[in-house]
This record gives structure tokens, sequence and C-alpha cells, in this order.
């Protein structure tokens, strides 16, 4: 697994205030990989740290291979961290020309073309004082990607969009990361979009890393084989700690490999299974679990 970012000993103070705590991380390259924590975890510091904007109080990071804030891997880069802002006096197309200059960029920056990839192209004429943060939002990831970065940082890039938008918004990430090869890396708060869109994750808490690894692995973590049967007394007497009541089943904790001997056993023991299936945890009780220790691991 080749990585695009990697950090070790990462550490960012504030006075007494640390921001980011020894974090050691590793970031592949390619695919879409989130960055999930509560608020003051240090995902904001991390990102300013990855962009070169903030430098790091102890530790080392690198960004394609090379330190951070070097200027041949910032071209390679787009971001857009927290809620962009531009002259309100600027139409949508403006602003992206406007931001075109500054890049050194001329009829190659294709304003036109990723306005309309993120949904904007009926709006390119109007002036962005009359924006909704939705529209702000999907402008800033227009102006992170009209320099067709390799690498795209966004910051809740579905902020006070409405389910159409967040839907139209997974798709276009998706589709840089599986069509443009672009490795995207974002944070939202939205946890069942960020299950849906991520391929890996990391949840930071208190600027430690709490967990880390791909959505499905971390997911499967909670797994539970749900089983309807009757008597439910009996399915309970066969697991015993294992087994928990839910509604009108019973949850049980075991290994995939273990179900088979279960299911048998409870066939022995005279219980009539009317189902039996796999229930996932998702990722936002994995989040909660992770993030309810106060040193930021396990409870």
């Amino acid at each position: 697994m080749t990585s695009v970012i990697e950090t070790s000993g990462l550490t960012k103070t504030y006075g007494p205030v640390r921001a980011l705590d020894s974090l050691s991380l590793s970031i592949p390259r390619g695919g879409v990989y989130g960055v999930l924590g509560p608020n003051g975890a240090g995902k904001s510091t991390l990102f300013r740290i990855l962009l070169g904007l903030i430098r790091p109080t102890a530790g080392e990071v690198r960004v394609m291979g090379q330190h951070t804030g070097d200027p041949a891997v910032t071209r390679r880069m787009g971001s857009m961290i927290e809620t962009p802002r531009y002259p309100p006096y600027l139409t949508a197309r403006q602003a992206l020309r406007w931001l075109a200059l500054a890049h050194g960029m001329g009829a190659e920056a294709e304003t036109d073309r990723w306005l309309d990839r993120v949904g904007l192209s009926e709006a390119a004429d109007r002036k962005v004082r009359g924006f909704s943060v939705g529209m702000m939002q999907r402008l800033g990831v227009a102006a992170a990607l009209m320099t067709r970065p390799d690498l795209v940082i966004l910051d809740e890039p579905t902020s006070g969009m409405d389910p159409p938008g967040i839907q139209e918004m997974r798709a276009l990430i998706r589709s840089l990361a599986d069509d443009d090869g672009v490795t995207i890396i974002l944070a939202s708060h939205q946890l069942l979009e960020v299950q849906r869109v991520c391929d890996r994750v990391a949840i930071l808490n208190r600027g430690k890393l709490a967990a880390e690894g791909k959505v499905s692995d971390l997911t499967a973590s909670g797994e539970r084989l749900r089983l309807a049967a009757t008597p439910l007394a009996k399915v309970m007497a066969v697991l015993g700690e294992r087994g928990s009541v839910q509604d009108d089943a019973v949850m049980a904790a075991v290994p995939r490999a273990e179900a088979p001997a279960l299911l048998r056993a409870l066939i022995e023991q005279g219980v009539d299974i009317d189902e039996a299936r796999w229930v996932g945890a998702d990722l936002e009780s994995v989040f909660m679990t992770e993030t309810s220790s106060v040193e930021g691991g396990r409870p």
C-alpha cells in the first residue's frame, strides 16, 4: 500500500492545549479517506499542517513523499477548509476565473466544466452574495478541483446541503476517486455519508488516534447474528452472556465461523428458527465507542 500522507509523532500545542498529541498515521494513495472526530479532536489542525498553513510543534509529516509547504507539493493539492468566502460582487464563474489567475492558469482551468460537475451551471452567472451555504460549498469544491490536483482535502463538503445535494456530492467524490484517480481526504459529522463514501477512516479523539482501518472492517467488529426464533428462553439458555433480547429476536455476539454450530445446537434443543441474519454495526456506533474515553481510546 503506497502512502500519500505519513505522520509520525505529530504534535501541535497552543499553550497548554495539545491539539494533536503524538499522532502517527498512514493514509494510502487513492480512494476516499475519512478523518472523523468530535469538535476539538484535531481534524482542522491536521489539515492545516498538511497544507503547510501552520507548523507542527513536534513530529514528522510527509505529503506525497515531500515536506509540507514544498511548492511542488502544494501545487498538486486542492482543499476546502471550512465554508469558503468570495468577494460578494463576483459571480460564481468570475470567482473561479479570479482564483484561476491567482494560480497562474488561463483557459486550462476549465471553470465551466467544474461548475457543471458540482451542479452550479445554472447559477454560474449569479453573484455569490445570494448563494446559500450549500451553494458556497459547491463553489468551494469546484475551486479545489479546477487545478486538477492529485490530492484533495475537503472539510465538511456537504454542510448546508439538502438530501439531493448530499447525494450528488457523494457521487462526485466517488467519481473523482474511482474515475479520476484523485485521493480524497474528507472530514464530516454526517457519519452515514462517511460510511457510504469512504474506503477507510481514522477516528481522532483529543488529538490522538482512537481507531483506523477499512470502514467494512470497523463496522464488522460490531457484527451480530440476529435470530428470530421460539422459544427465546431456550435461545438465551444456549447463548448465555453472548445473547441479548432485542424486540422479538435475540442478538448473538458470535463469530461467523461459529454460526453453523450454534444453529445446530439450537435445533437440537427444539428451537424453531424463523430467521437468522447478520446485522452489522454502523459507523456511528463505532464512532461513539471510540470517542467515549477521556484518553481517546476504547473505554
